[in-house]
């Protein structure tokens, strides 16, 4: 194998290794300066967003265990990938769509399982990972705060039965 070949393959293999997502946009009709953009978006989000031959990133799929997106890999496509929330990273591609009317999403991979395109748009419509973790925690520490003001209820009504019989002694 040409030595130039296998460097880019080893590259993105890496980028496909370290991420728990990839997803797959094909970028047909978007300007350098859309796509330098759509590239900061991404960092902004902790994404990247790079291009290679479809015949390299079937390979690399492959390479890695991951599933097939053959059907996907047609046309002009860029790969993106990051390291943390993947919701976060499908928002900046929805909202840049949205903006630009492209590129257009068309699969993903997430821990192994393939995405559709329309996955992928619901996962922008998801809040982010702070807020779904703030939600967790309030609908865990609810039942032990209802529990708490339950268990105080007797005492601050016989409290405020005491201070309405005797006013002038508190």
């Amino acid at each position: 194998m040409n030595p130039d070949k296998k460097y880019i393959l080893d590259e993105i293999k890496e980028r496909v290794d370290v991420s728990p997502f990839v997803l797959v946009v094909d970028y047909t009709g978007v300007t350098v300066p859309e796509f330098d953009e759509l590239r900061g978006r991404l960092s902004e989000a902790g994404a990247e967003c790079h291009v290679a031959k479809n015949t390299f990133m079937k390979r690399v799929l492959a390479d890695a265990g991951l599933p097939d997106l053959s059907e996907s890999l047609v046309g002009q496509t860029a790969f993106i990938t990051g390291d943390s929330d993947v919701c976060g990273v499908a928002k900046a591609v929805a909202n840049f769509a949205k903006e630009f009317n492209k590129p257009e999403i068309k699969a993903g991979i997430l821990d192994g399982s393939v995405l559709d395109a329309a996955q992928v748009t619901a996962l922008a419509s998801l809040p982010s990972r702070e807020v779904m973790l703030g939600m967790l925690l309030s609908t865990i520490n609810a039942p032990a705060t209802k529990l708490l003001r339950t268990i105080n209820e007797p005492a601050g009504s016989l409290a405020r039965v005491i201070k309405a019989k005797f006013p002038d002694e508190s």
